[in-house]
């Protein structure tokens, strides 16, 4: 309680004002923890497509790969895509890569790296640069795109890709707040 004078002298008590309530997070917050989460499911998802791809190649799991052309079973991953889908200018060049070994090696760690890093939410930045050059070497096989003069779902998930690494999008449902403060990505910022 505390006295407050009246300027005729007189003297008022007063009671203390109540503490104010929690007031809820303003709009713009919500929003932006409601989108922090959608970009978080959609790192996750986008992992999953890279790293799927990979097991479906590597066991011939029946989906894009039949179980007679897994890797496992010395199938290529790289042949079918490499030897029938390319057409345009480079149609001759990723033909000529298609079922080498380097190719497949490359093209499988890179499946596995860029999906599991996306699903953990660690080293986003790097597999976001590995994403978009895997997925804008994938449209160069197929120039144009048969349903667009340029745009196809490669540049679609390349956007997607450099979006979430603008973001930050490993810090919210992922191990990317663990993985920011480590030695070693706080050494090289770029690893987060």
């Amino acid at each position: 309680m505390s006295i407050i004078k009246e300027p005729a002298g007189k003297a008022r008590a007063t009671m203390p004002a109540a503490a104010p309530a929690a007031a809820a997070p303003a709009p713009a917050a919500r929003r932006t923890r409601f989108a922090d989460y959608v970009w978080a499911v959609t790192r996750i998802s986008l992992g999953w497509v890279f790293l799927w791809a990979f097991l479906d190649k590597t066991f011939g799991l029946g989906f894009a790969t039949p179980a007679e052309n897994a890797w496992l079973e010395g199938g290529s991953p790289t042949t079918g895509y490499l030897a029938n889908a390319p057409t345009g200018p480079f149609q001759s060049f990723y033909n000529g890569l298609a079922g080498a070994a380097w190719a497949d090696w490359l093209f499988m760690i890179g499946l596995l790296a860029v999906g599991v890093a996306l699903i953990l939410g660690i080293g986003v930045r790097i597999a976001a640069a590995a994403g978009v050059l895997m997925l804008v070497l994938m449209w160069t096989a197929v120039l144009p795109p048969a349903n667009n003069p340029f745009m196809d779902d490669h540049l679609i998930y390349a956007m997607v890709l450099i979006g979430l690494a603008a973001v930050n999008a490993g810090a919210v449902i992922g191990l990317g707040k663990w993985w920011a403060d480590t030695a070693l990505v706080r050494r090289f910022p770029i690893l987060r």
